[in-house]
């Protein structure tokens, strides 16, 4: 299946860079899963969720399908089965595995899925030797939709692995040094402003396309994201038991999943613990707090005298700061309490923001042609927008303009919030 003439992909380089940048993103997504056992990639704990192992297998069948059996004439298929077992939602390349029973996937084992990779690799090697524009620019978003799957390796494998409660059992663990929260806010004047994704800045999807401009009324912006140690505050004043906090369908939600506290938190006695990739630990109540739903951070906004920004508003304070943060590289995948300075902190990495905008097309939005079509456009749909970037996200994903969205009851990805006036 090619891909359409029509796709726009943002960005070009060399062969050898390309050549190099496929081996880099390819070893990183391996490299994350040192330390988990054949079992371990097996697990898939909610339908929302993949295994591990599935996801090695479909970012594979990514560039089989994308790349390989449209530009290599002779190309060999692994497997033919594949194509129904990894394709996640595309509708137009054929019937596909359910999602809900990825982990009933024994077979193929991991062995044969690691086999699978290597043969892809060497084809795509060869492909990349004379790369045509239209290859370059297939790879290049094949090799973001790799980056988004190394992120979703690391926050399915920790919904998994809670689920176990051997996974409580090190309590030996200390936490970070606490500060105190940055609660101060900027302001900004707002004004009519460019939004959306800057056709000469290089790679970008096609939900942040096309740029535009958007009305921007005055307001404020938090300084830091919401801590822990807020949230503990919330809690103790009856957060999680105040309807009038919540919107209705949150607090559906809220009192039928029996919230009372962020997704792996766990309270012992009068100690709080949270869960982290490297296991148990003290709750820090100077870092970010995370793994919040949509409501709950709305429900939080509220009890603070609040709300949660706009998407346009986060894009337009945070496209004057310097693009770092603690991001997926540093291996420390867990928020980390703010460093004390003046001014917006912690925009990109530690954890995703929720805002209040609707994930919904931009105008003068088109879905490219082909198979890519589904590839964002069919999601605009009854979902939220996050911005920022977290902790278990690569680096090079991130720009301001960068959309990413959720339903509003997840909980699973590293997701906070900062607060709005």
């Amino acid at each position: 299946m090619l891909l359409d003439a029509g796709v726009e992909i943002r960005g070009s380089r060399s062969k050898d860079s390309l050549q190099e940048e496929y081996r880099r993103v390819r070893e990183r997504t391996l490299e994350l899963t040192d330390g988990l056992s054949d079992e371990d990639m097996m697990l898939q704990s909610m339908p929302d969720a993949s295994p591990t192992k599935w996801h090695l297998a479909h970012t594979t069948w990514f560039f089989e399908a994308f790349l390989l059996q449209g530009h290599i004439p002779d190309y060999r298929l692994f497997d033919s089965s594949y194509a129904y077992l990894f394709n996640s939602y595309y509708e137009t390349l054929g019937q596909r595995h359910p999602r809900p029973q990825r982990g009933l996937l024994s077979r193929p084992p991991l062995s044969e899925v690691l086999a699978y990779r290597d043969h892809v690799d060497q084809a795509m090697n060869d492909l990349l030797e004379e790369p045509s524009e239209s290859v370059s620019s297939a790879v290049e978003i094949g090799l973001h939709h790799e980056m988004q799957h190394q992120e979703l390796i690391l926050t399915d494998i920790k919904h998994a692995l809670s689920l176990n409660p051997y996974a409580f059992l090190d309590s030996e663990r200390t936490s970070l040094s606490a500060t105190g929260a940055n609660q101060s806010f900027s302001e900004f004047e707002g004004g009519i402003v460019w939004v959306g994704a800057d056709p000469e800045a290089g790679f970008s999807y096609d939900c942040e396309q096309p740029r535009h401009q958007v009305l921007i009324h005055p307001f404020r912006l938090r300084n830091s994201p919401v801590t822990n140690g807020e949230w503990l505050d919330f809690i103790n004043d009856g957060g999680y038991e105040r309807p009038e906090l919540w919107l209705s369908d949150g607090w559906a939600r809220c009192q039928h999943e029996a919230w009372q506290m962020p997704l792996y938190w766990q309270r012992q006695g009068e100690t709080w613990r949270v869960l982290t990739l490297n296991g148990p630990a003290p709750l820090n109540p100077a870092a970010p707090v995370c793994h919040i739903s949509f409501y709950e951070a709305d429900a939080f906004a509220r009890w603070a005298g609040c709300r949660l920004p706009t998407e346009f508003e986060w894009e337009y304070a945070a496209q004057e700061y310097t693009l770092e943060g603690n991001f997926s590289e540093a291996n420390h995948w867990h928020p980390r309490p703010a460093s004390t300075h003046d001014g917006l902190t912690q925009l990109y990495g530690d954890v995703w923001e929720w805002t209040q905008s609707s994930f919904s097309p931009y105008p003068g939005f088109s879905a490219p042609g082909g198979a890519l079509a589904e590839y964002n456009g069919k999601f605009m749909a009854n979902q939220y927008v996050l911005r920022g970037g977290s902790c278990v996200t690569p680096a090079q994903q991130m720009r301001s303009s960068y959309r990413n969205f959720f339903y509003p009851h997840q909980r699973w990805q590293f997701s906070g919030l900062r607060l709005a006036e």
